[in-house]
């Protein structure tokens, strides 16, 4: 049986994950995830390859990087993944410029450890000040081992087009007036904006949409509003697309909050 709980604190999200049928479908986050494969293998495309992570793996994605994810075979899977906001990242390691994680699986024992203890204190209900101690113990760990490097901003037009899809989340993606002003075919846009970033402009925003509902769930908790901010036709659009990248519906998500 699928399972899925969410929790927050620190201002970070944990997940705890137990899957065997469902498949996510292919999607970013705007945060770093970083997670350990307890059971079982994961199987997921990152940038055009194929990744497995085995038991005691530490999956590591960067903000925006696209991927989709399942079970390996038919025996399941078990996971817990953190997520964290990349501004948060900067405050811990003190730096004003975005890091990347240059390695997308590692097996390594103190980073695992570090990441369990973390994500069973913020599942636990542990105080903000306590899980805020252990942030920093995996970071100082991530740094250590060298699994960051500089992060390659994106050209000037790929911000500009992103930063484009961003404000009119509560719209209907209107490609015809992006590629106007970045002065493109319609089929120009959707070729040149997929291998600048591994997924197409309507991937994108929907994912963008998604990400802003459940922003509005954390902070409100006002289900019907994230519908309307984010341009979904009603609470089963919603719920609909919010479970194929989180594995629970926007409602289940909230009711577990």
């Amino acid at each position: 049986m699928d399972k899925f709980i969410y929790k927050k604190s620190a201002g970070i999200t944990a997940l705890s994950a137990s899957i065997t049928d469902f498949k996510y479908k292919k999607h970013s986050h705007q945060e770093y995830a970083i997670g350990v494969t307890l059971r079982g293998i994961q199987q997921y495309n990152l940038e055009g390859s194929l990744q497995l992570s085995y038991q005691n793996g530490v999956m590591l994605f960067n903000p925006e990087q696209a991927h989709d994810g399942r079970a390996h075979d038919e025996e399941g899977l078990d996971y817990v993944m953190l997520y964290i906001d990349p501004q948060l990242i900067l405050d811990v390691i003190e730096k004003k410029n975005i890091v990347r994680f240059s390695t997308p699986i590692v097996y390594d024992y103190r980073i695992e450890q570090r990441i369990l203890s973390l994500s069973k204190a913020i599942l636990s209900d542990k105080d903000e000040a306590y899980c805020s101690e252990l942030l920093l113990s995996l970071t100082d760990s991530l740094i250590h081992n060298n699994l960051c490097a500089d992060y390659k901003k994106d050209n000037e037009l790929i911000r500009k087009a992103k930063d484009m899809l961003h404000n009119n989340l509560e719209n209907v993606l209107k490609l015809e007036e992006i590629c106007k002003e970045l002065n493109l075919s319609k089929f120009q846009f959707i070729r040149w904006f997929s291998t600048h970033t591994g997924i197409t402009p309507y991937q994108y925003f929907l994912n963008c949409k998604i990400e802003r509902a459940k922003q509005l769930l954390d902070n409100n908790r006002d289900i019907y509003s994230a519908v309307t901010e984010c341009g979904f036709f009603d609470l089963t659009h919603l719920n609909r697309h919010f479970k194929r990248v989180y594995g629970t519906t926007a409602f289940e998500y909230m009711s577990h909050r």
